[in-house]
C-alpha cells in the first residue's frame, strides 16, 4: 500500500525541484526516509513538571528517564530498543559559517558512551557534551518488547514556548516524529499556552494525542478531561485525550495487577501507539503526506500569490498607468487647443468692439466741444486757433486709443498663454507693441471750409434794399399829411431799415458760416474715425494672426512631444502587458499544478480538509 503515498510524495519532491526550493526538497526527502523507516518515533512534549519522563518510564515499564529529586530535563532523551541497556550522548558538529539555521542537511553525529548511573547527569547536560559543539541529545537503549516492535520514545525538555519546542525538535534524532504526545496533568484544564502549542504542532504533525497525566492526584480528572475535549474542539485541534496515571501503571506492573493497570489508562495509550506503529506504512503515512503536501504547497504558492498581487499593483502604477497618463495629456492638449483658440477669438472680437466704442466716445466729446465753440465763435476769426486745437485733440484721442490697444493686446496674450500654465514654462511670444510716433502724420488733413464773407459791396447793397423799403413805406404815409414822399422822416426811417437789414444779413451769414464749419468738422472727424478704426482693426488682426501662429506652433510642438510620449508609453505598455500576461499564465499554470498535487494528497485519506487559497486575495 506504500506505493500510492510514495508516488504522491515523489511528485511533491519533483514540484519542489521545479520551483527551485532545495530546502523543501531536502525536507520532503527526510520525510520520505522517515515514513519508510519501520520504527514509530513518538515525541513527548509539554510544560515542565507535567510527568513526561515518568510517562515514558510507565509506557516501557522501566526507569529509562531520570525523575524525582528536582531533576530537570535539559537535553532531549531518545529511548529505543537495544539488546542490552546502553546510554550515550549524541552531539552534532557546530554549524558551518553561512549555514542557515533550520536548513535540513545531513550531519554526522558523534556519540559519547555514558555509564547507566550517569544518565541523569547526561540528561541534565553535565556530561558527554563537547564545548562549542552543536545540538546534543541522550540516547538510551533498553531490551523491551514494545521498543523491539519498533517504538522509539523521545522525551523533550519541559517548556511552554512554541519556539523552544521547535528548537528542541530540530535536533537530528527527535525531529522525525510520527506521533506527538502532549502531556498535561489532571490538576487543571489545558492552558492557553498548551492550546497554542497544539495549534502550532498540528500544522506539521497530523497525529497528535493529548495525554492527561496524574489522574491519581485529581478526583475530578474526568471533568477536566471532558473540558479539555471541549477546548480542543473549539480550537479546531484534531487530537485525542487519553487520561493516564503513571504511578498506578508502575504500581500495577510491580504487583502484576491487571485491574490496577486498566485503571491507570495505559492500555488505551499503548493500544493507540501500537495501532500507529502498525498503520505507519499506510494510514499514518497518508496523513503525513497530506500534511507535507499542504505545507509545501502553501510555501510554494505564497510567493506566486505575492507576485500576482505585485503585478496587479504594477499594472496600476506601471506602463499601463503611464499610458493612461499620456492619453490624458493628449486629451488635455486637445482641450487646451480649443480653449486658447476660443479665448483669442473672443478677446480680439471684444477688443475691436471696445476700441470702436472708445474712439467713438472720444470723437463725440470733441464734436460736442466744437458745437459749443461755434455756437458763439466766428469761423472767420477763430479758425486758426480752433484748427490747432482740433488737430491736437484728435491726435490725443488716437494716441489714447492706440495705447489702450497695446495694453489690451498684451493682456490678451497673457490670457491666452494662461491656458498653457500646466506645461510649466513661459509661452509668451517674443513681441513688443508700442504706440506709433507718426499718428499725427497719418491723420487726414483738415481742409479749411469755404466761408462766405460779408463784403462792403454786399453791405451797401443790403443796406440800400432795406432803406428803400423803409423810405417808400414811410414816404407814402407822410404824403397823407401833405408832406413829400422823400422827406427827412422817410429818409431817416429808410436809414434805420437799411442798418437793420445789414445787421440781420450779417447774423445770417455768421450762422451759415458756423453751420458750414460744423458740417465740415463733422465730416473730418468721421474720416478720422474711419481711418483710425481701420488702423486699429488691422493692428488687432495682425496681433491675432501673430498670436495664432505662435500658439499654433507651440501646440504642435507640445502635441509632437506628447504623441511621442504616448507612442512610447503604448509600446512599453504593450510589451509589459505581453510579458505580464505570459508570466501570469505561467504562475496560474504552476498554481494549477500545485492544486493538483494538493488534491492528490487529500485523496490519500479519503477526507478533504480546508482548501488552499491559491489565487491572490482582492
Amino acid at each position: 500500500m506504500a506505493g500510492i503515498w510514495l508516488d504522491v510524495l515523489d511528485e511533491i519532491a519533483r514540484t519542489c525541484t521545479a520551483h527551485g526550493r532545495g530546502d523543501l526538497l531536502q525536507t520532503v526527502r527526510q520525510k520520505r526516509a522517515q515514513l519508510l523507516d519501520p520504527t514509530l518515533r513518538v515525541l513527548v512534549i509539554g510544560e515542565p513538571n507535567q510527568g513526561k519522563s515518568q510517562l515514558i518510564n510507565a509506557i516501557i515499564n522501566a526507569p529509562a528517564c531520570p525523575v524525582g529529586d528536582g531533576r530537570t530535563t535539559v537535553l532531549p532523551t531518545v529511548v529505543q530498543h537495544a539488546e542490552a541497556p546502553t546510554a550515550a550522548v549524541a552531539q552534532a558538529p557546530p554549524p558551518a559559517p553561512g549555514h542557515a539555521t533550520g536548513t535540513a542537511t545531513a550531519v554526522t553525529v558523534e556519540r559519547t558512551p555514558v555509564a547507566l548511573n550517569q544518565v541523569a547527569a547526561g540528561v541534565a547536560g553535565l556530561v558527554g557534551r563537547r564545548p562549542g559543539g552543536g545540538p546534543a541529545y541522550v540516547e538510551i537503549g533498553l531490551p523491551r518488547a514494545l521498543l523491539g516492535a519498533g517504538l522509539v520514545l523521545v522525551d523533550t525538555p519541559g517548556t511552554d514556548d512554541v519556539a523552544r519546542v521547535g528548537a528542541a525538535a530540530s535536533v537530528a534524532a527527535p525531529a522525525r516524529a510520527d506521533t506527538v504526545l502532549l502531556v498535561s496533568d489532571s490538576t487543571r484544564e489545558l492552558s492557553v499556552a498548551e492550546l497554542n502549542m497544539l495549534l502550532h504542532i498540528v500544522r506539521s504533525h497530523p497525529n497528535v494525542v493529548v495525554v492527561q497525566s496524574k489522574t491519581d492526584l485529581a478526583a475530578d480528572w474526568r471533568t477536566v478531561a471532558e473540558r479539555n475535549r471541549q477546548h480542543l474542539a473549539e480550537a479546531g485541534v484534531p487530537a485525542t485525550v487519553i487520561p493516564v496515571s503513571a504511578a498506578l501503571r508502575l504500581r500495577a506492573a510491580a504487583a502484576d495487577d491487571r485491574a490496577l493497570n486498566a485503571e491507570s489508562g495505559f492500555p488505551a495509550l499503548i493500544a493507540r501507539l501500537q495501532r500507529d506503529l502498525a498503520g505507519k506504512a499506510d494510514h499514518l503515512a497518508r496523513a503525513a503526506v497530506q500534511t507535507v503536501a499542504r505545507t509545501v504547497v502553501e510555501q510554494l504558492a505564497a510567493p506566486l500569490r505575492a507576485e500576482l498581487a505585485t503585478q496587479e499593483a504594477e499594472e496600476q502604477s506601471g506602463p499601463i498607468s503611464r499610458l493612461h497618463a499620456a492619453q490624458r495629456e493628449v486629451d488635455e492638449l486637445r482641450r487646451c487647443s480649443t480653449r486658447w483658440q476660443n479665448t483669442l477669438t473672443d478677446e480680439i472680437t471684444d477688443l475691436i468692439a471696445d476700441l470702436e466704442y472708445d474712439l467713438r466716445d472720444r470723437t463725440r466729446q470733441i464734436l460736442r466741444a466744437v458745437d459749443e465753440a461755434f455756437d458763439t465763435a466766428d469761423p472767420l476769426v477763430a479758425w486758426d486757433t480752433f484748427q490747432d486745437w482740433l488737430e491736437r485733440s484728435l491726435v490725443e484721442a488716437a494716441e489714447a486709443n492706440h495705447e489702450w490697444l497695446v495694453q489690451r493686446c498684451d493682456w490678451i496674450a497673457r490670457r491666452v498663454a494662461a491656458n498653457f500654465d500646466r506645461y510649466g514654462y513661459d509661452v509668451l511670444p517674443p513681441w513688443s507693441m508700442t504706440v506709433p510716433d507718426d499718428i499725427g502724420e497719418r491723420l487726414p488733413e483738415l481742409q479749411r471750409p469755404t466761408i462766405d464773407k460779408f463784403t462792403t459791396g454786399q453791405k451797401l447793397f443790403t443796406g440800400m434794399k432795406g432803406s428803400y423799403g423803409g423810405m417808400l413805406m414811410f414816404g407814402l404815409a407822410t404824403t397823407l399829411a401833405g408832406m413829400p414822399m422823400i422827406n427827412p422822416v422817410s429818409v431817416g426811417i429808410g436809414a434805420l431799415f437799411g442798418g437793420k437789414s445789414i445787421r440781420d444779413e450779417s447774423k445770417q451769414l455768421l450762422r451759415r458760416r458756423q453751420a458750414t464749419v460744423k458740417t465740415a468738422i463733422q465730416r473730418h472727424v468721421d474720416d478720422f474715425f474711419v481711418r483710425i478704426i481701420r488702423d486699429c482693426r488691422d493692428a488687432a488682426r495682425q496681433v491675432q494672426r501673430m498670436l495664432r501662429d505662435h500658439f499654433t506652433g507651440l501646440t504642435e510642438e507640445l502635441q509632437e512631444a506628447i504623441v511621442q510620449s504616448f507612442r512610447s508609453a503604448k509600446q512599453e505598455a504593450d510589451t509589459d502587458a505581453s510579458l505580464r500576461e505570459q508570466r501570469q499564465r505561467e504562475i496560474r499554470s504552476r498554481m494549477t499544478r500545485l492544486a493538483a498535487v494538493y488534491e492528490q494528497a487529500q485523496q490519500l485519506t479519503g477526507t478533504r480538509s480546508t482548501p488552499l487559497l491559491l489565487e491572490p486575495q482582492a
